[in-house]
């Protein structure tokens, strides 16, 4: 079943966007800024920081650079998603 419009994705993705806008608040940088300090559109940051984007590891090392930090702070602990039947057997 689809996730429905304006929920995160997965609880991991949900986590980790909140992770990057802590990180982004922290830094004191709007959503355009660091977007372009990532590489990235500020559309796309913004749906990563609310859990709509499942990430591929190329963006996730961008958003790590581009946001000064390590990109295991930002996945460490996450949780596995499980939405796979065989996750389920």
């Amino acid at each position: 079943m689809p996730t429905p419009p304006n929920h995160p994705t997965s609880d991991a993705t949900r986590i980790f966007g909140e992770r990057v806008l802590a990180r982004r608040n922290g830094l004191g940088l709007s959503q355009e800024k660091a977007a372009e300090a990532c590489g990235l559109h500020w559309t796309y940051l913004g749906q990563v920081e609310r859990g709509r984007r499942n990430l591929t590891l190329h963006n996730i090392l961008k958003i790590a650079d581009g946001l000064e930090i390590d990109a295991g702070e930002l996945v460490s602990g996450l949780p596995v998603p499980n939405d796979s039947p065989a996750d389920t057997e």
